[in-house]
């Protein structure tokens, strides 16, 4: 699939198809992210820093499971 690059104001912009939108499952308006990756950029709807703070949040709550049960209570 080929996307086009083209001149927004003084930046550039990346235009997608709109099967490559589809399949990402993204509309107008919303971010995507850039991740570095060996063989170029991946381009992504998910942000991976996130994701490392949603996984360490998991783990906490799985650890402090009773203690979270009680404060709820």
């Amino acid at each position: 699939m080929r996307a086009k690059v083209s001149q927004i104001g003084n930046s550039i912009g990346l235009i997608l198809p709109k099967e490559a939108a589809a399949r990402l499952k993204i509309k107008k308006g919303d971010s995507v992210f850039l991740t570095e990756t060996p063989g170029g950029y991946m381009v992504s709807p998910y942000d991976p820093e996130f994701e490392l703070q949603m996984t360490v949040a998991r783990q906490g709550m799985a650890e402090y499971r009773n203690a979270l049960r009680e404060l709820a209570k």
